[in-house]
């Protein structure tokens, strides 16, 4: 497969600018995505079933919620990248993270299913986008209102999983810290 092309503005919405700035230059996104499975079990290895359920402040997701966020977005961004791959013109509709997360059912789950559904979803991904020629990933559509090619979604994933391991990190394992 050929390098990813770091995406410029223009190619992606605005509101993702911060994701792919997480991507350092010369990384690759899918390099990236490959470890992430594994850098997130070992972050959160050894936290209880209560601990996961924890929100670091009124209105936040739990543990559990996070978890299913990263699949839950992760599903919709390859979707969208097989669509856009596949040069569909249709518009494709956006979708409320808050909303899904509040219906989700993620705290009703064992953190451990969370996680290996967390980590299939990345090996489909991973299938998929790999796969995907340079041509194919330099194709764009439309989702949510705004332009994006493939590869931007590609490095927008990378940079979503990086900002939500980094908030894991440094406002959820304090409490659960603390609380021991």
């Amino acid at each position: 497969m050929s390098e990813l092309l770091r995406p410029v503005p223009g190619t992606y919405p605005p509101y993702f600018d911060t994701y792919i700035r997480r991507v350092a230059r010369g990384a690759d996104p899918l390099e990236m995505l490959g470890v992430r499975p594994t850098a997130l079990h070992q972050l959160l290895a050894g936290v209880s079933e209560a601990q996961a359920t924890l929100r670091y402040a009124p209105g936040k997701w739990s543990i559990k919620q996070v978890v299913l966020h990263l699949a839950d977005t992760e599903r919709i961004f390859a979707y969208r990248a097989l669509r856009f791959a596949r040069a569909d013109s249709q518009e494709l509709p956006g979708f409320d993270e808050n909303r899904y997360a509040e219906h989700s059912g993620a705290d009703d789950r064992t953190l451990a299913s969370l996680l290996t559904e967390y980590a299939a979803v990345r090996q489909a991904t991973l299938a998929l986008c790999q796969s995907f020629t340079a041509e194919q990933r330099q194709r764009g559509g439309t989702a949510n209102g705004q332009p994006a090619t493939v590869d931007a979604l590609l490095y927008i994933l990378a940079g979503h999983e990086a900002h939500h391991a980094d908030i894991l990190a440094e406002r959820y394992l304090p409490l659960i810290t603390a609380e021991a």
